[in-house]
């Protein structure tokens, strides 16, 4: 009997420059926090043309530090989508504040104008709107609904990287975006996230809050022979990136134009390839948007012969790795006791999404591997 080969749901793009990347900084002698984190973080908010950048330990932190620069209070609430990883809920909580569960769009699976209108309450000082599984949000109708109100508009572009709305790159056009680094994004430092600000006052600050709240950065005191003292302004955080991510994350920055375009390709092969399978639906550009496809998902419905948890048992008796869609954070005990409006389209996506395989390295016999067991289940 052959073995079956396991296709993974997706996998990093990394290769020999990384290595020598990572290399250079160890002969460095300086592999925390150093010029090569300010390097990145400079490439970075070119490529999303935002003036300051602040890299961080990972995105999780860089969406906490935006509740704290944009001084979301304890008793503040907070409209994020329950249909998104668990960490965008917890992020207000970290200041006090209290997540308030919006529905998404049936289509894209991200909160819009018009649901997070819904949710408004007297208390709303912030948004976090997402660009789910790289889908982009449709932040400008978003902006529409928070400016008059003084409302603090953050984009988890935790997926985002590479995506556009427009002729604009994601994140762009929000307060704050908070961008993600982990292995199964485009973009990868193995952990890592980074926020992104038009505001000095809000970046000079986030800079200060990842560093313990000193007054004087870490870098800054390795380059005196003498060290200034450091004053600790404020109780802060430690949540600095490492040279030895960010050096890796510089490669990774070279890279991404032709990740988004291979990922782009294979995007199209999937939704050709199922287009005619009933019951199947699958994620696709939103109006004026181009994604990256972070994510690969499909809905299945009533039309289909199996439901997604058979489907999912078929693809893994295959030795294909997919994975159930995401999660509703309202579901999950860290979150189950809060009111919350109407989420039926969340509820459905969750239940009725999957993501398939997808990544830089795959090859269309790969993605007719995982096709042909979807057109037979």
């Amino acid at each position: 009997m052959t073995a079956v080969t396991r296709l993974n749901v997706m996998q990093p793009n990394l290769g020999e420059e990384e290595i020598a990347a990572v290399a250079d900084v160890i002969e460095s002698g300086w592999i925390a926090q150093g010029p090569r984190v300010a390097e990145f973080e400079t490439r970075f908010a070119a490529l999303v043309d935002t003036r300051n950048a602040v890299a961080v330990s990972n995105c999780t932190a860089a969406l906490h530090l935006a509740m704290v620069v944009a001084r979301v209070q304890p008793g503040d609430d907070v409209v994020v989508p329950s249909f998104s990883f668990v960490a965008t809920a917890n992020a207000p909580t970290y200041v006090g504040a209290r997540p308030v569960f919006a529905d998404v769009d049936p289509v894209t699976g991200n909160v819009t104008a018009e649901t997070i209108e819904n949710v408004l309450t007297p208390k709303t000082t912030a948004v976090i709107a997402v660009d789910q599984g790289g889908i982009p949000a449709d932040i400008a109708g978003i902006r529409a609904v928070c400016e008059p109100r003084g409302i603090t508009l953050v984009e988890d572009a935790a997926c985002g990287a590479g995506s556009r709305l427009g002729n604009r790159p994601m994140g762009v056009s929000a307060d704050i975006a908070v961008w993600s680094f982990h292995p199964r994004k485009l973009l990868t430092t193995g952990e890592g996230g980074m926020l992104t600000t038009n505001r000095q006052d809000w970046a000079d600050r986030a800079r200060k809050l990842r560093e313990h709240g000193m007054s004087v950065s870490a870098a800054q005191r390795h380059q005196s022979v003498l060290a200034p003292a450091e004053q600790y302004l404020e109780v802060g955080f430690n949540y600095r990136m490492t040279d030895l991510q960010a050096a890796v994350g510089i490669v990774q920055l070279g890279r991404l134009a032709e990740m988004v375009t291979r990922r782009r390709v294979l995007a199209g092969m999937y939704q050709d390839a199922l287009a005619d399978v009933p019951g199947v639906r699958c994620v696709a550009d939103p109006a004026g948007g181009r994604s990256n496809f972070q994510s690969f998902w499909i809905e299945v419905s009533a039309g289909h012969r199996n439901s997604r948890e058979e489907l999912l048992g078929e693809l893994a008796s295959a030795g294909i790795s997919a994975r159930r869609g995401i999660m509703a954070a309202h579901r999950h005990p860290a979150h189950a006791g809060r009111d919350h409006a109407d989420l039926t389209v969340t509820e459905r996506l969750t239940d009725s999404t999957l993501i398939l395989p997808l990544f830089h390295q795959m090859t269309s016999d790969d993605l007719f591997r995982v096709v042909d067991v979807i057109r037979r289940s």
